[in-house]
């Protein structure tokens, strides 16, 4: 396998931005012609047939990050926003370019990895917290609060498996809201559980952004980018095709079905 040549370092310095991007680059190999043996393989070697398409998702993305900002991060579906999310969380490696994570960093991207279905919400919760690196103490010390929090304390003691898809992830976000982080990545979290959950959800952000904490949100959602962002990027075939208020990248967003 190739080994990846961008590169992604973690320091801790409280006078430099929480994260900087520099000449960001990722692409991914889509197969074309599926080879059956290998006198088809040898064949299409051959022939110059690679069996896969490049498709270029990031091209060169440059920006920084200050610490405190609230950044959002919007573009069509496939334009390239969740990959450079998972960039940024380690998921994926860049092929070129640099990334400095300034601080400790918690991805919110996919809610309840690590849950097990055979295991009942209470066991869940506690192996769901040690992936989150607490211990048994501190996750003594939040159960209440997390089924408080997610409104499922009838629940704590039925395995996941008997849980709607809804209230796994109303618990997995209230055991990830427990994270300490300096900088926050979020996937359409805002999304989850019914109304009068939502609006639980948002008032935790809007704490976040009362306490300048540092956080990235990838969304669909002009309203969240203009009620919780202090600034944000628009991302179209891969590039960075404004920076700016939130207000006008918001606009900018919409004008692309125009």
């Amino acid at each position: 396998m190739k080994r990846p040549v961008g590169t992604r370092t973690e320091i801790i310095d409280k006078n430099a931005p929480a994260i900087t991007v520099k000449n960001l680059h990722k692409s991914f190999h889509l197969p074309t012609e599926q080879a059956f043996g290998l006198k088809q393989a040898i064949f299409n070697r051959l022939r110059g047939v690679k069996g896969y398409r490049e498709q270029k998702v990031l091209k060169g993305l440059d920006f920084e990050i200050k610490q405190g900002e609230f950044l959002g991060i919007v573009g069509k579906n496939g334009s390239g926003k969740s990959t450079l999310l998972k960039i940024l969380a380690g998921i994926y490696y860049p092929e070129k370019g640099d990334i400095t994570i300034n601080g400790t960093l918690v991805p919110f991207i996919e809610l309840g990895v690590g849950f097990n279905p055979e295991l009942t919400g209470r066991e869940n919760v506690y192996m769901n917290g040690a992936l989150l690196g607490f211990s048994n103490a501190e996750m003594d010390k939040m159960y209440d609060d997390i089924w408080e929090f997610a409104e499922l304390k009838d629940f704590q003691d039925q395995k996941l498996k008997n849980y709607s898809s809804g209230m796994q992830v109303r618990l997995a976000f209230s055991i990830a809201i427990r994270a300490r982080g300096d900088i926050l990545l979020l996937d359409e979290v805002l999304a989850v559980g019914d109304a009068a959950f939502q609006q639980k959800c948002e008032k935790y952000f809007e704490n976040l952004k009362e306490n300048h904490q540092t956080v990235i949100l990838v969304t669909h959602s002009m309203d969240n980018v203009r009620r919780f962002c202090t600034r944000a990027i628009l991302i179209d075939d891969g590039k960075i095709v404004k920076d700016g208020a939130p207000d006008k990248i918001a606009d900018a967003y919409l004008k692309l079905w125009s």
